[in-house]
């Protein structure tokens, strides 16, 4: 991994991409939705400050556990300008998601749990299959292979395929 020398301040989107493990689009990804930011050359060349390591290390273990790129951009906003993310700012953040993760798990412990069933129908049983109709909600309205032609319908009522 090449070092970069303590009087750097300024690192190009290579350094920087080298130095993190992210894909120099990954970085443009990220400035464009405004997790990093870089300031440019009087050629137009990007450069990052160093803080921009631990932004992004701090974005790709948030992405990691699953949490959704808007989230992480609001939170590092609350950061005051500048001041990169430190081990209490984690520690906050990631209490706070704790919450969101352990419903997405239990969500997915739900799906996990009928999709054997869901296999087991053969996608027949469309008025009770808990994926295709969660609570049965289509099926006091409409049973089976029926659904299907009734959602073109209105599509083709709305101006859609």
């Amino acid at each position: 991994m090449p070092q970069i020398p303590q009087t750097l301040h300024e690192l190009t989107v290579g350094q920087l991409s080298a130095r993190s493990g992210a894909a120099v689009s990954a970085l443009h990804f990220y400035e464009a939705k405004g997790l990093i930011s870089s300031s440019r050359t009087s050629g137009n060349q990007r450069r990052y400050t160093r803080d921009a390591l631990r932004r992004v290390a701090f974005v790709r273990a948030a992405q990691r556990v699953g949490i959704p790129l808007a989230t992480i951009r609001d939170a590092l906003a609350e950061l005051p300008e500048e001041r990169t993310p430190n081990r209490d700012d984690w520690a906050r953040l990631s209490a706070a998601w704790r919450s969101e993760l352990d419903e997405r798990i239990r969500q997915l412990g739900r799906l996990r749990d009928h999709l054997t069933d869901c296999i087991g129908c053969g996608c027949l049983s469309l008025d009770t299959c808990v994926l295709s109709n969660p609570d049965d909600v289509s099926g006091d309205r409409i049973s089976g292979s029926r659904l299907m032609p009734e959602l073109k319908e209105a599509n083709r009522s709305a101006g859609g395929c």
